[in-house]
């Protein structure tokens, strides 16, 4: 018999505004407590895990929501990304709370930026852009312009929607997975500034993906009741690898853990849920949350006993689970 799904390891409440994205920074520290980035309406909050409590507040966003926040290599260096269509990149060493650069996107969608980093020092960030149907990738902290990807004229995908940035390992071409308006996922790649590959995986628009470059394999999911599990071919050609059907309709956010073992999803149905990563097994639905819950993030504790999952909701509430850590 399946045991019953955990209660939260804890809640927390404070933020007085619906949660739209989360980010854990262990940072290298011992012992090994994580610091949580949470983005909502105005503010960025920085939360002590320890204590359960928001440390900082950082107002950098004109009171607009928050809906990407983000480290750059350290736990001090963090961009977020705001509706003000501004992101910023904060300097928060030694208790900091400055912003010291930032860049108008002028999007006025919800698609969050993605980055990655390709060498020491050198990130790479993908962004939507003024012109809806494009994304612009630029190089950190320089703020170079690396190319401008514009879908073919005529090709009628709608605006991006969820971007994701790769490389098969540090020093390799790096590729940019884009889910757009239309339903399609597109593998871009960057130094072509080309579509190489495109695939329609949905009827309705792509909220959401995420990739595993190690086995080549993604997933995406969308307003309807069914999440896309991708792969690329050997010729980096996408190609849908199954399916898989859910009860109830609408993901807002999807992540795979960094050990390649699990997946959590964020649902419009209130709920969380928790997924084999290799077959798809679901393996746990996570039900605290009294509305949509809006983003989904696992810790980067280097101990896998001790690693948690975030959630934030509309409810203004972020549950932090232990699942699965033995695993």
């Amino acid at each position: 018999m399946a045991l019953p799904p955990p209660d939260p390891q804890f809640v927390l409440r404070g933020t007085s505004a619906a949660v739209h994205t989360l980010h854990f920074s262990c940072g290298g520290q011992e012992p090994d407590f994580p610091i949580l980035f949470s983005g909502q309406s105005g503010f960025v909050h920085v939360w002590n895990l320890k204590t359960r409590r928001v440390e900082t507040a950082l107002d950098g966003h004109g009171r607009k929501s928050v809906y990407w926040v983000e480290t750059m290599g350290a736990k001090d260096r963090l961009l977020s990304q705001g509706r003000d269509q501004r992101i910023c990149l904060w300097d928060l060493a030694e208790g900091r709370t400055s912003v010291t650069d930032s860049v108008f996107t002028e999007n006025v969608g919800f698609c969050r930026c993605s980055l990655l980093k390709v060498a020491q020092e050198r990130w790479l960030m993908a962004m939507a852009t003024k012109s809806l149907e494009e994304v612009q990738v630029l190089e950190l902290p320089s703020k170079t312009s690396v190319c401008t990807l514009k879908p073919e004229v005529g090709a009628k995908l709608g605006m991006p929607m969820c971007l994701k940035l790769w490389q098969l390992d540090t020093g390799s071409q790096p590729w940019l997975l884009a889910g757009y308006e239309d339903g399609s996922v597109i593998l871009w790649n960057l130094s072509m500034g080309k579509v190489w590959s495109q695939l329609v995986c949905h009827q309705e628009p792509v909220m959401s993906l995420d990739f595993d470059s190690e086995k080549a394999k993604g997933i995406s999911g969308s307003s309807e009741k069914v999440l896309s599990i991708w792969s690329l071919n050997e010729q980096q050609n996408l190609q849908v690898y199954k399916t898989h059907e859910l009860i109830n309709s609408g993901i807002s956010d999807i992540t795979i853990r960094s050990d390649k073992k699990i997946l959590a999803t964020a649902g419009w149905d209130h709920r969380i849920r928790i997924f084999g990563w290799k077959k798809m097994k679901p393996l746990a639905v996570l039900d605290y949350h009294t509305a949509t819950v809006h983003c989904v993030a696992f810790s980067d504790h280097r101990n896998p006993s001790e690693r948690l999952l975030a959630a934030g909701s509309k409810d203004h509430r972020i549950s932090v689970w232990s699942i699965y850590a033995q695993t």
